[in-house]
């Protein structure tokens, strides 16, 4: 019996590179998408937040003279991108999907609107959610935690390319410390940065 009714899958756009620098590795998204079949058909109703940062990162846009608000825009539609390619994924693989937009794209995904999100995880659709939280200045991280509160998942769990909590990056710190186990209230006593928000 699995431990958790309902979860939501915080999915990072640049988990779906894997050894590639840019863009959708499809043996990443099979990889996933047999994952998610697995969890699913356990009877865990499963919702999944979907990235962007393989495609474009909104936050990093200023940088390179897009205007924030342009750019966040600008990475929600990178999560439009990767969240039909995972429902693609799933369904061929034989899992029933509903990829659901914060934003109104209509010809490729349906609107947020809250309790028809939880009716198709009470029914057994793996929903996708993309666009974030539909306002920019908010990451996916945000979109996250806010989608977990409002269907009411028991865990929110979060795939990235780093395997666990660490001390410090991995990918900048090569003295970085995995944590086996950590507490919420040692990851902000810490300063850990575990999640973008």
């Amino acid at each position: 019996m699995a431990i958790y009714k309902r979860v939501l899958l915080k999915l990072s756009g640049e988990s779906l590179m894997g050894s590639n620098g840019y863009g959708i590795s499809p043996d990443m998204l099979f990889h996933y998408a047999n994952q998610i079949k697995g969890v699913a058909g356990e009877g865990v109703e499963t919702a999944i937040v979907i990235g962007g940062g393989n495609i474009y990162r909104g936050l990093n846009a200023s940088s390179s003279g897009i205007e924030r608000v342009q750019g966040d825009y600008m990475g929600m539609l990178a999560t439009a991108i990767n969240g039909m390619a995972l429902q693609s994924a799933l369904e061929s693989v034989g899992v029933f999907t509903r990829l659901i937009s914060a934003i109104k794209m209509d010809q490729i995904a349906e609107p947020y609107i809250r309790r028809r999100a939880i009716r198709h995880l009470e029914k057994g659709r793996v929903v996708i959610f993309c666009g974030g939280t539909g306002s920019p200045y908010f990451t996916t991280d945000s979109a996250a935690a806010l989608r977990a509160n409002e269907i009411n998942a028991n865990v929110i769990l979060k795939g990235t390319r780093v395997d666990g909590v660490y001390s410090a990056d991995p990918e900048k710190d090569k003295n970085a410390v995995k944590f086996d186990q950590i507490s919420f209230s040692e990851v902000i006593s810490k300063g850990l940065n575990i999640m973008d928000m």
